[in-house]
């Protein structure tokens, strides 16, 4: 696929619209349907989707497996970090009203952090899983 034009022209176009859609998914979350599993998914996707056009090398360079262990890592940290700081203002572990001078505020605040959490953590995971499935069919050949 790497010789077609039409395909390369339309993956540069499209892979854009996908990470602003995924941003969407997220920053929308907490006000309707969407949320961190869906923008994780949605950004992994768009990488994978640059993968299958440019070559494997090529999304590797654009988004390092190194970066994707550290997506999978700071996900988890940034949710669990919300429980914690939940447990250090007093209340129970994520317990969002204690996270702004209003328990309303302190609501947006704590979804919006988990949420967050979760598009990191989800899209770090389906790209390692994308790598790994990658690098079987790689090592097969050798």
């Amino acid at each position: 696929m790497r010789e077609d034009l039409i395909l390369r022209v339309v993956a540069k176009l499209l892979i854009p619209f996908l990470v602003v859609f995924a941003l969407y998914v997220q920053f929308h979350g907490d006000f309707g349907p969407g949320g961190g599993f869906q923008a994780g998914t949605i950004l992994a996707a768009a990488v994978v989707f640059y993968a299958l056009i440019f070559g494997l090398d090529a999304a590797r360079r654009q988004v390092p497996e190194r970066l994707v262990e550290v997506m999978m890592a700071a996900g988890v940290l940034i949710f669990a970090g919300v429980g914690v700081a939940s447990l250090l203002l007093g209340g129970q572990y994520l317990d969002y009203d204690l996270l702004s001078h209003d328990p309303i505020h302190g609501q947006h605040r704590g979804i919006f952090w988990v949420e967050l959490g979760v598009a990191v953590t989800v899209a770090g995971v389906m790209l390692k899983i994308f790598y790994m499935f990658a690098d079987r069919g790689r090592l097969d050949e050798e």
